[in-house]
Order: structure tokens, then C-alpha cells, then sequence
């Protein structure tokens, strides 16, 4: 923009520019990450996206009503399910998405947000032992939900509830494994961006003290 003697200003940035350019530091890959690491850790949230999707669908689609195998009914009285189910899907997101933080600038350096440890450089092993940790309980944990689910059972060995909707037949049966089976490699691909990281961070280390 110039003003009427050629004078050149700068425009504020939008909100919508400031979103734009804060969605692209999250996401942009450090120096040094290989392309698969990059694809892994980007298809994370994606792998659990589609069965937070479908809990909120059977919370707000007339046709999928009851269709939901969410638990809710160990919740409190107090706890409205639609609330409970929104939560359970946005946080489950939001753990998927750390997993980009292995190939992005935040997870090497804590952003400024951070009290404290703000602008300090992350220890490998803060994030490298959560995430390993991370990889084998989502590997074991969903390999053994499918494995039950396929036989017909709940983990705790019981017959699956009514209105469970694997065994609902039809469409919804079939809308129902496509948004689940995805989870089934939240585990691997973690554990692949894990050890890409471990090997980037240590490599550097080497680079640095020699």
C-alpha cells in the first residue's frame, strides 16, 4: 500500500494471515527431516481424525444415533455425551498432532508460549521417551481392540454390546471400519517420525561436539 507521496506502508496482517502463517510453522519440517519422516508424522492426525469424525456423527446425525461405542454410559449424570464425545475427539487430535512436533521447529525448541523453558532447546530423550512409550501402548492397544472386535468380543472378553456398530450390518457397519481401521497405524507411523527424530537429534549432537 502507498500513500499519496509514494510513501510505501505496511498492512497489519489479518487474522486469516496470522492463522495461515501459525499453521505453516507447525507443520514446516526442521532441516534434515526426510521426506517419509515429513509424510509419517502429517499422516498421524489424519489416521485419527476419521473415528473422532464419526463419534461426533453419532452424537449429531439422526441416522447414526446410538450407533456410537463410546462408554458414556460410565459417565456421570452431570457430564452431558455430546460434550464428553466432542471432548474425546478434539483430544485425541490434539495427542495425534504432537507427533508433527518430531519433525517441526517446536519439537526441537520449546515455542515461546512455554513459561520458563520458553525459547530452550528440547532434550531428545523428553521427547523421544514419551513417544516410544506412546508407540507400543497404541500398537498393542488397538491391534488388541480389533483383534476382540473381529472375535466378536469386547476387550474385557464379554460378547459386544447391542447396537455395537461393527455388527450392525450394511453402511454403517462399513462407515464404521473405515473410520476405525486408520487407527491401526497411529502406533507405526509414531514410532517411525520417533526414530527419524532420535537419529536427526543425535546426529546433530555428534556434528556439534565434533
Amino acid at each position: 500500500m502507498t500513500t499519496q507521496f509514494g510513501e510505501r506502508t505496511h498492512e497489519a496482517p489479518t487474522s486469516a494471515g496470522r492463522l495461515r502463517a501459525a499453521w505453516t510453522a507447525a507443520h514446516a519440517p526442521v532441516a534434515g527431516v526426510p521426506r517419509w519422516a515429513r509424510t509419517a508424522a502429517l499422516a498421524v492426525p489424519l489416521a485419527v481424525l476419521p473415528s473422532g469424525l464419526w463419534r461426533i456423527a453419532t452424537e449429531c446425525v439422526p441416522a447414526l444415533k446410538g450407533s456410537g461405542d463410546t462408554g458414556k454410559g460410565d459417565l456421570p449424570g452431570w457430564l452431558p455425551g455430546e460434550v464428553y464425545i466432542i471432548f474425546l475427539s478434539v483430544l485425541s487430535e490434539l495427542v495425534a498432532f504432537t507427533a508433527v512436533g518430531l519433525i517441526a521447529a517446536w519439537g526441537e525448541v520449546f515455542p515461546r508460549w512455554i513459561p520458563v523453558l520458553r525459547g530452550r532447546r528440547v532434550p531428545p530423550l523428553a521427547a523421544v521417551v514419551p513417544a516410544a512409550i506412546g508407540t507400543v501402548v497404541l500398537t498393542v492397544m488397538w491391534t488388541a481392540a480389533f483383534t476382540a472386535d473381529f472375535a466378536g468380543t469386547t476387550l474385557q472378553g464379554d460378547p459386544t454390546p447391542s447396537g455395537y456398530p461393527g455388527e450392525a450390518g450394511g453402511w454403517k457397519a462399513i462407515a464404521y471400519y473405515i473410520c476405525y481401521i486408520p487407527l491401526l497405524l497411529w502406533g507405526p507411523l509414531l514410532g517411525l517420525v520417533t526414530v527419524a527424530y532420535w537419529k536427526r537429534r543425535r546426529n546433530a549432537v555428534r556434528h556439534v561436539t565434533h
